[in-house]
């Protein structure tokens, strides 16, 4: 019976999400951001999945958060701990009902196939972090089987520099990780991750049903040291430093052995090396 009930929540829950955004968009009031962390935060009761956070966000300022990207219940769980807008593929717009309560939410939508797609993502990422408005962007630019981090796309990150650009201040960058690491209290295994990792050519209902199935399920979400970035900031090599950062917080969560107090070993970059794009 929990399929139907998450079915009814959801339902239920997310035109009143959509409407109280419009609500508050309309008469320019503040508590968007109140609004669909309590959102998110309902539906991770409703799917079990309980959150645990490692490290601490940058909550005093806007900061572009740069994570890896396992699932659909990523964006579940990062919503639930603080106000976040995310960076989507331009298809989750067209999605009935989801697509309206994401655009509710501020995501930002971009076709990676099309350059002039990418260029104005940039240009709203730098729109929201301007005005007060944090941002997570999946550099991976796809979900992994949640065993590994893939190597990032530096073409989005790019909205760092230009973002810097137009800021007195520049901006400030922090590396996430997101990671599934128990079901039912039990620590999961490699081979057990796939119950949650949404990836590849996988259906969605099909996928939810099993994970509703399965029980409760722990995240964790590490924040990692934030970087701050300035106009003459170089893409390709900040995508290297933020790749290795998110790929150390994540070996090292699936191990049980990620300490937020030890840095990251820093590795250099040979000469000649190709990096990620």
């Amino acid at each position: 019976m929990r399929g139907p009930l998450v079915a009814a929540l959801f339902f239920t829950l997310t035109p009143l999400l959509i409407f109280f955004q419009w609500v508050l968009r309309k008469l320019n009031a503040p508590g968007w951001g109140f609004v669909g962390v309590r959102y998110y935060s309902a539906l991770c009761t409703a799917l079990r999945m309980r959150v645990r956070v490692v490290g601490e966000p940058v909550r005093d300022r806007a900061v572009l958060f740069i994570s890896n990207h396992v699932s659909w219940a990523d964006i579940l769980a990062i919503g639930s701990i603080a106000p976040i807008a995310y960076v989507s593929k331009s298809e989750i717009g067209n999605w009935p009902m989801v697509g309206t309560a994401a655009k509710s939410q501020r995501t930002i939508f971009v076709d990676r196939s099309r350059r002039q797609q990418t260029g104005d993502a940039i240009a709203d990422i730098v729109d929201r972090l301007a005005n007060g408005t944090s941002v997570v962007l999946f550099a991976e630019g796809t979900s992994s089987d949640g065993n590994r981090v893939l190597p990032f796309r530096s073409a989005l990150i790019g909205a760092v520099k230009e973002a810097s650009a137009r800021s007195e201040q520049g901006i400030l960058i922090q590396p996430m990780s997101i990671c599934y690491t128990a079901l039912n209290g039990i620590t999961m295994g490699r081979q057990h991750r796939p119950i949650v990792a949404w990836y590849g050519d996988l259906d969605f209902m099909p996928h939810i049903t099993e994970y509703i199935k399965r029980g409760a399920v722990d995240a964790v979400v590490t924040y990692g040291e934030p970087i701050k970035a300035d106009a003459s900031s170089d893409r390709k090599v900040m995508t290297r430093q933020l790749q290795s950062a998110v790929r150390h917080m994540t070996s090292q969560t699936l191990i049980g052995r990620y300490d937020p107090t030890k840095p990251a070993r820093k590795t250099e970059a040979k000469s000649g090396t190709k990096a990620a794009s």
